[in-house]
């Protein structure tokens, strides 16, 4: 729960002036409309695609954000909104799901999400308290809701057709958690990823695997998308998955660097501050790197087997 709240208090530091169309309603194609959440409140972005008698939600967000886009669906369609999709379980992803599913919506995911789920929200599947619980203490907006697990359930795949648009959710391996899954419109070339991929220095990654992370980019990548939505941050091209690789690749590579130098854990927590001013200085990933590069340096250490940090 410490490594999440360190995280969101990094992408509230990471933001600037540049989020101009945060809580704006952007059309990417007819019928497919992108909302960048406010990070400074927790909120994920969000998408929405209207079918000829539904409207399909692509995250849930926390609660205050979900009462923040649904009126704006709204505005664009008064079509009943079936169905909202969770790309993972994290809360700002996640935790409004009780409000979608009021509003008649049923709640999508891949298996991974719910399983995720049953790791975290211990106290939701009857154990010691989790992370909502954690959320709920500083989160009025969580505090006043209940969580609310998906019930549709896909192992890798599930696709929504009627005749006139598709769309195809796809799980196509770890990333940002075990869970996430991505909404590909292969008519439009859209691509939604989740947290799988954003757009500026809002990574956490104490739930993935950085490895796996960068081969399931490059299965993202093979979709050859043109118009990509990321999790958080503004929309983007396909430059968005081959960055957000790319910086990951940079990171492993200069941790394995300190570890075959026999650095010991505190000497690579020392030298982060060198590589992160190093990651900084390529211009294609200097976006990506936090205010504080401890999490994911140390993350990326143990992955490569070694201990925490010290204190």
């Amino acid at each position: 729960m410490k490594s999440l709240r360190i995280w969101c208090a990094a992408l509230v530091a990471g933001l600037s002036a540049a989020g101009a169309q945060i809580d704006t309603v952007q059309t990417v194609a007819p019928g497919v409309y992108f909302h960048q959440g406010d990070i400074r409140r927790g909120h994920s972005n969000n998408g929405w695609i209207v079918f000829e008698d539904f409207v399909f939600v692509i995250e849930a967000n926390f609660p205050s954000g979900a009462k923040v886009v649904m009126p704006k669906i709204r505005e664009t369609s008064d079509k009943p909104i079936r169905f909202t999709f969770n790309t993972h379980h994290h809360g700002d992803h996640a935790y409004g799901n009780q409000l979608w599913a009021d509003a008649g919506a049923t709640i999508v995911a891949s298996n991974g999400v719910l399983e995720e789920m049953k790791t975290a929200e211990t106290g939701f599947f009857g154990g010691a308290p989790g992370r909502w619980e954690g959320a709920a203490k500083g989160r009025p907006d969580v505090a006043q809701s209940k969580l609310k697990p998906p019930t549709l359930l896909f192992p890798r795949e599930l696709f929504f057709d009627d005749g006139k648009r598709r769309v195809e959710l796809r799980w196509l391996g770890v990333a940002h958690t075990k869970g996430d899954a991505f909404v590909w419109l292969p008519q439009e070339k859209i691509l939604f990823t989740g947290d799988a991929c954003v757009n500026g220095p809002h990574n956490f990654l104490g739930d993935g695997d950085v490895t796996e992370w960068i081969k399931t980019l490059e299965a993202a990548k093979q979709l050859r998308p043109e118009k990509v939505i990321p999790g958080h941050g503004p929309l983007g091209g396909p430059e968005l998955l081959a960055d957000q690789q790319h910086y990951f690749i940079e990171l492993q590579r200069r941790i394995r660097a300190l570890v075959d130098g026999g650095r010991s854990p505190a000497e690579v927590k020392a030298a982060l501050a060198d590589v992160a001013t190093d990651l900084k200085s390529i211009s294609n990933i200097a976006r990506y790197v936090p205010a504080s590069l401890v999490a994911q340096g140390e993350k990326v250490y143990r992955e490569m087997g070694g201990e925490l940090f010290p204190k």
